[in-house]
């Protein structure tokens, strides 16, 4: 049976972007352009009122407001692990959609919408002034997907984990996706992505008297994936440039790519990720967008069967497995079967079906010879890259800052999707510089130490991936196979749960500021 591993990675979850432009736009000879100034009279504004999204609960039942015993019935039958995992609910919900107006790679006006998730009832958790968690989500590759309806898995489970324990949520859907006039999304640029962010918060905040939102002076950040890398953004942005309208409480970036530039050389030197054939070009066109000058033509890049149109292929109205299926990306497959390096265990991505040319690869690879990032931990990006690629990676590499606020950095570390590897380096930077009051917890849910923080924790990962196999052998699937499903699961199925959960646990007890 033909192998459809890119078609199979978990859509919400999947590091990823969208596509947008021209393939022969922007081309500036590798130079970064400095983005015109933001129109800050708009941005942050809120178009319109919130608006009220009922949640269909089951067959025929829709609800305004979701009460806990619902709730919970709710995230029984449809969130991974269900209550065992996120909690009995103790609030009811309800849910809103708002518009607002931000700015896209380029820092021209455009709008995008956000999710508000409002807790209520007569439990004390769910009463008077209640914590604010700002959440960054994963990617998509569905242009429609919105926080705002409970219809996948991941705003189930943010809406279980947090907004039912008494957290008002506010989640962005981002540039490019629900209720955003853009043609594209601005995937791992840093400061559009952390100015998305803010935005949406500086609207919600504008309505939040007129939907009972009563909020308190305790501001939380996190995200998933895609998200991690967002969340850890918009908290630099929030310390480094809005600390007098931004005090954040508690932040908590997971397994996200925060070390862009190791992330990007590990894959060009040889160890791609499961997904790459759908990111790289996410990536590549969100930094022509924001005119980085990544090509002259998506032909410089990618092979002619798949150089025209990939440019706006992603978020799209198709599944990866309909883009595999319609040859519109390959299986996963990102470089040529002769090309090298390649490291041992990753023979499959390399094959005659690919996605980059090797004289890309090959000029890549010279540039990461002559001009190596990643040194130490202490300057791991003292380093001059002149490959346009590689100097968008360096722009938005998060390794520039240390937070002055508690962190907690979650992640697994067989993650087959975003290396552990962006976790450790991270954190070994933030030590590296020496800053005092440094608050830093950093949580690894696949280590197997009989001791240590964490163990119950620790011990829960390991039952649920031993779950998962055992489902697998049942439904009759070989060892490998079941060891298959396993790492399948790995990044959004096993791994976001519970570090979401210890998310949340990490801010109940973050003291306020």
């Amino acid at each position: 049976m033909r192998d459809i591993r890119l078609a199979f990675i978990p859509m919400a979850l999947l590091l990823a972007s969208c596509g947008g432009g021209g393939g022969s736009s922007g081309s500036n000879g590798g130079e970064v352009v400095t983005p015109p100034t933001p129109p800050t009279s708009l941005r942050g504004q809120a178009i319109g009122g919130a608006t009220l999204v009922p949640v269909t609960v089951s067959a025929g039942v829709t609800l305004n407001t979701v009460d806990p015993a619902s709730l919970k019935t709710f995230v029984d039958a449809n969130v991974d692990f269900g209550s065992s995992v996120t909690g009995t609910p103790s609030c009811a919900i309800t849910i809103y959609t708002l518009k607002y107006h931000t700015i896209d790679g380029a820092a021209v006006d455009t709008e995008a919408s956000t999710a508000i998730y409002v807790p209520s009832g007569t439990d004390p958790a769910c009463q008077g002034a209640r914590p604010v968690m700002l959440y960054a989500h994963g990617t998509s590759v569905q242009k429609s997907f919105d926080m705002a309806k409970l219809t996948s898995n991941e705003p189930r489970l943010i809406a279980a984990l947090f907004a039912a324990q008494g957290y008002i949520v506010v989640a962005p859907n981002y540039v490019g996706y629900a209720g955003s006039n853009a043609g594209y999304h601005p995937y791992l640029d840093a400061m559009q992505q952390s100015a998305d962010m803010i935005d949406a918060l500086r609207a919600a905040r504008s309505v939040f008297g007129s939907i009972n939102a009563g909020a308190s002076s305790r501001l939380m950040v996190t995200g998933y994936s895609q998200g991690g890398f967002v969340a850890m953004a918009t908290q630099r942005a929030m310390q480094t440039q809005f600390a007098s309208e931004f005090a954040v409480t508690a932040a908590a970036p997971l397994s996200g790519p925060y070390a862009l530039t190791l992330f990007g050389d590990g894959i060009f030197n040889g160890a791609p990720t499961i997904g790459s054939a759908g990111f790289i070009p996410m990536l590549i066109n969100a930094g022509q967008r924001a005119g980085a000058g990544l090509y002259a033509s998506t032909s410089d890049i990618y092979e002619p069967k798949y150089a025209s149109g990939i440019d706006n292929l992603l978020p799209g109205t198709q599944s990866l497995s309909e883009l595999v299926a319609a040859g519109k990306l390959p299986n996963d497959v990102l470089f040529a079967a002769d090309s090298l390096p390649q490291a041992s265990g990753y023979r499959s991505f390399f094959g005659a079906d690919h996605l980059i040319k090797t004289s890309y690869r090959d000029s890549y690879l010279a540039d990461l010879q002559a001009n190596p990032c990643n040194a130490g931990s202490v300057t791991p990006l003292n380093c001059k890259p002149a490959q346009a690629l590689r100097q968008w990676l360096l722009k938005n590499d998060l390794r520039t800052y240390t937070p002055n606020v508690p962190m907690l950095l979650c992640g697994g570390d067989a993650d087959p999707l975003v290396p552990y590897t962006n976790t450790t380096s991270a954190a070994a930077y933030f030590r590296a510089q020496n800053v005092a009051g440094l608050q830093l917890t950093v949580l690894d849910v696949d280590d197997s130490a009989l001791s240590g923080p964490y163990l119950s924790t620790r011990a829960q990962f390991a039952a649920a991936k031993a779950l998962v196999r055992r489902a697998a052998i049942e439904g009759g699937a070989t060892s490998a196979a079941a060891d298959k499903a396993v790492k399948d699961a790995y990044h959004a199925g096993l791994v976001a749960p519970f570090c979401l959960r210890e998310a949340r646990a990490f801010f109940d007890s973050a003291p306020s500021r």
